[in-house]
């Protein structure tokens, strides 16, 4: 089981301006700039030629993407860790901000998760993406 690090998170006071300043000074993409609902945004840009990008927003974390949701989640269970429940985006395609229990029937990418945390509170959301592509 492959666990991708493809987005890091970053902390910042104000979205806005962050993307001023990575679009206008930086030069990075601006890839994605979502909000369902007040209480969550995700923008991500990318860095021109990487293969990682970044995140910041409201109600976003750390993330893991996988290929197959529900081996990840036997994977991890199994070797002892505390794992969160599967659940999925509900209401695509406009999605806003509510989940449903298990996989997405429809394995569509960055629409099932499931969540753990480190023994000092770090927090990690594992994602599917790819499960069509096999």
């Amino acid at each position: 089981m492959d666990y991708r690090i493809e987005v890091i998170t970053l902390p910042v006071s104000d979205v806005d301006r962050a993307i001023t300043f990575y679009t206008k000074m930086a030069g990075f993409e601006l890839d994605v700039d979502y909000r369902p609902n007040d209480q969550f945004r995700v923008v991500q840009l990318t860095p021109p030629g990487s293969a990682c990008s970044i995140q910041f927003g409201t109600g976003i974390g750390n993330y893991l993407v996988v290929s197959d949701i529900e081996a990840a989640h036997r994977d991890l269970a199994g070797r002892g860790l505390k794992v969160g429940p599967l659940r999925h985006k509900a209401g695509m395609p406009d999605w806003q901000g509510e989940f449903v229990p298990g996989r997405d029937p429809a394995r569509r990418n960055y629409a099932s998760f499931f969540d753990f945390a480190d023994l000092d509170g770090n927090t990690w959301t594992v994602q599917e993406r790819g499960a069509l592509e096999k």
